[in-house]
C-alpha cells in the first residue's frame, strides 16, 4: 500500500519509497521534482513564484523560487542523498488564464532554472509552457514522473533509470 502525499502551492515535501507525492491544479506554478534513485528518496517543490521571498514573507518563503529550491535540496540530503545523484523534472509555468503579457509563468521557469543551475544535478525533462493546467505525481519505488495537462490522462514524462 502506498502513502499518497499532496503537495499544494508553496509546499515542499520529500519522502522515501513506498511513497506517492503528487501536485495538482499547476497553472503558472512550477512544480519541481527531485529524485535519488540509489536511495528511492524523492521530494517535490510547489513553488508560485520567481525569485527570493522577502523578509516580511518569511512564513510563506517556499512559494518562492529560490527558498523553494534551497528547501527541497535540504530535506532531501536530511534523507542522506547526495547532490550529483539527484535528478530532477519540472512541469508547470503556463498561461491558462491567457492573459496577453502575463508572464508569469515563464518567469518562474526561468527563476526555477536559475536557481537549479546552481545544483550539481541534472534537469532530465520538463513539461512547461503553453496555456494547460497541470498535475503531476512521483511514484518513488518505481522512479516515475507522471502528468497530466488540461483533461488529459496521466502520461509518463520520465522514469530515472
Amino acid at each position: 500500500m502506498f502513502n499518497e502525499i499532496d503537495v499544494a502551492t508553496g509546499e515542499v515535501k520529500c519522502g522515501k519509497y513506498p511513497m506517492v507525492l503528487k501536485s495538482n491544479a499547476i497553472g503558472s506554478c512550477v512544480v519541481v521534482v527531485a529524485y535519488d534513485k540509489c536511495l528511492k528518496v524523492g521530494g517535490l517543490a510547489h513553488i508560485m513564484l520567481s525569485g527570493v521571498s522577502p523578509e516580511k514573507k518569511y512564513e510563506q518563503r517556499f512559494k518562492y523560487a529560490k527558498d523553494a529550491i534551497e528547501e527541497l535540496y535540504f530535506q532531501l540530503k536530511e534523507f542522506g542523498c547526495v547532490e550529483g545523484n539527484i535528478e530532477l523534472c519540472m512541469v508547470g509555468g503556463a498561461n491558462v488564464l491567457q492573459r496577453e503579457g502575463d508572464t508569469i509563468g515563464e518567469d518562474n521557469i526561468s527563476s526555477v532554472e536559475k536557481y537549479l543551475g546552481q545544483y550539481n544535478s541534472k534537469l532530465q525533462k520538463k513539461a512547461v509552457g503553453g496555456i494547460l493546467r497541470r498535475t503531476v505525481c512521483l511514484k518513488l519505488n518505481e522512479g516515475e514522473v507522471y502528468y497530466t495537462e488540461g483533461d488529459s490522462i496521466q502520461n509518463l514524462l520520465y522514469k530515472f533509470n
